[in-house]
Formats: C-alpha cells, sequence, structure tokens
C-alpha cells in the first residue's frame, strides 16, 4: 500500500530512530545477545497477564526492532513480527540471529498488513507507544479482529490518552491542551529527539493522534471482541512529561500527587 504524507513522514522518523535504539540501553540488545534467558522489561510486565503463550502463535503489531517480539519467543511463543520500516525490521533479523532466538519478520504498511500476512493467530500484541502513530482506531480494530482465531486473544498496554493530551512542555502544571478523542487533523510534531538514546533524528518530523478509551474499547466490541480487563496505571514506561520522575523500578511517575491521573492503561479481549 503506497504510504501518504503522514505515514511516510512516521516512517522516516522511525527509520531515523533504528540505529540509535540499537545502540541504547534502554532496549538491551547486548544483554539479549549475552543473556538467553533475558526478558525485556516491558514483556516481563506483559507477561503476568498473557500468562500462557507457551506454543501458542503470537502476532506482534508495530513491533519496531524486535525486543519485545523476541522475549516472547523467549517465553515459548511461535512469534512474528510486523512493521512499517524495513530498517526497523533489518534489526530485528540480526537481533533474532544474534540471540539465537527465532522469530519471523514482515514488512508492511500497517493498514496493509492483513494483505500481507494473510494468516490468524492465537493471540495479537500490540506493544508500548503504538496507536497514538495511527489515524483511525475502528480500522485498527477491524484488523486486530481479524488476525485472531475465534477464542483468541488480544492484550494491548498504552500511554493513557488523558496523558497524551497533557501539553508535553509547561514544566509549571498539568494542563489538557490537545484533544483527549480521535479527530481527522493528526497533531504534527518537530522533535529531534527520542526516547532511548542521546543522538539526534535525522528526520524529526512526526504526525500522531489520539484515542479515548470508550472509543477505543467500542472499536473492539463492534469488532467481535470481548472485553475481559481493563486496567489504568499511575506510571509510564517513558517520560511523557517533564514532571515524571523515575523510580529504581526504571518507571515514570509524578513526583508526588500520582492518584491524579492515569498514565498507561491496558486491555486484555478475547474474540468471540
Amino acid at each position: 500500500m503506497p504510504l501518504d504524507e503522514h505515514k511516510r513522514v512516521n516512517r522516516d522518523n522511525w527509520d531515523s530512530r533504528v540505529e540509535i535504539h540499537y545502540g541504547s540501553d534502554e532496549y538491551g540488545i547486548e544483554r539479549f545477545i549475552a543473556d538467553p534467558d533475558y526478558i525485556g522489561s516491558i514483556v516481563t510486565f506483559d507477561s503476568n497477564k498473557l500468562t500462557d503463550v507457551a506454543g501458542k502463535r503470537l502476532l506482534h503489531l508495530q513491533c519496531h526492532i524486535g525486543t519485545d517480539t523476541v522475549s516472547w519467543a523467549r517465553l515459548g511463543a511461535e512469534v512474528t513480527g510486523v512493521d512499517f520500516s524495513e530498517k526497523a525490521l533489518e534489526a530485528a533479523r540480526k537481533l533474532s540471529a544474534d540471540s539465537q532466538t527465532p522469530a519471523r519478520f514482515v514488512l508492511s504498511e500497517f493498514y496493509d498488513s492483513a494483505r500481507a500476512l494473510p494468516e490468524t493467530f492465537d493471540i495479537v500484541y500490540t506493544g508500548v507507544g503504538a496507536i497514538n502513530w495511527l489515524p483511525d482506531i475502528r480500522g485498527w480494530a477491524e484488523l486486530v479482529s481479524s488476525f485472531l482465531e475465534p477464542g483468541g486473544v488480544f492484550y494491548m498496554r498504552e500511554g493513557h490518552p488523558i496523558m497524551w493530551a497533557l501539553d508535553w512542555t509547561d514544566e509549571d502544571k498539568l494542563s489538557i491542551t490537545y484533544p483527549y478523542f480521535e479527530i481527522d487533523v493528526p497533531l504534527e510534531w518537530d522533535d529531534d529527539s527520542t526516547y532511548a538514546g542521546d543522538e539526534k533524528l535525522a528526520s524529526p518530523k512526526t504526525f500522531e493522534w489520539n484515542h479515548g478509551i470508550a472509543e477505543t474499547l467500542q472499536a473492539l466490541i463492534d469488532c467481535g471482541l470481548r472485553i475481559d480487563e481493563v486496567e489504568e496505571y499511575d506510571f509510564c514506561e517513558w517520560q511523557g512529561v517533564d514532571q515524571m520522575v523515575r523510580g529504581d523500578d526504571g518507571l515514570w511517575r509524578l513526583p508526588s500527587g500520582r492518584e491524579r491521573l492515569p498514565l498507561m492503561w491496558s486491555v486484555l479481549a478475547t474474540k468471540n
């Protein structure tokens, strides 16, 4: 599928992150290679919800450089990762080979991935910081459903839409500035930094969309999924706003008044 301007710009941005992320301690590439039992921190947390992956066919959407994909493989799943960045998938395949952890990776624009990968899976997983790059949450839910076998399980843990709506540049207070609900016109950013690594991005421009919790859950319900569990969390995997501080567990939280707003949320669902 040809990329429109928004997707092309975002793909260029993620291409420019690959080398930086691959060399960053945040992604732990050397730990994956040195320790055959090492599991990334995100999947370590998420495996408390997806507890039975051994022997299951698991699809990881928007897999980037494959650290979470490889982590699920090490927990016994037969994994496939999909991403729209060829550079990211080259890095993911290198990680799979160098860490001696079998994984399959498929190149596709997100909304075209069912055509690139005409298969169904026992589990569909979407990693952290993924759906904000997608313009259409209903189309996303249709794709998730199409990839699941009847009785298959979907799990996602994401940045909370109320966090995405905050003014990320205001150091004095937490202000709701950006849309909570999905809108047609994306937010446009120009930022040459990334959350993992200190190098500057060659392609700093991005486009993002927010998606409210109700519209996300309803899209899944309308596409034939039963919602089994929804949770909200007072921590984030990255520094979403300047006020957050990092704890000894590596997670970011507000330094005081942590009960004021959620920073992440998760959903576990089953296809009817």
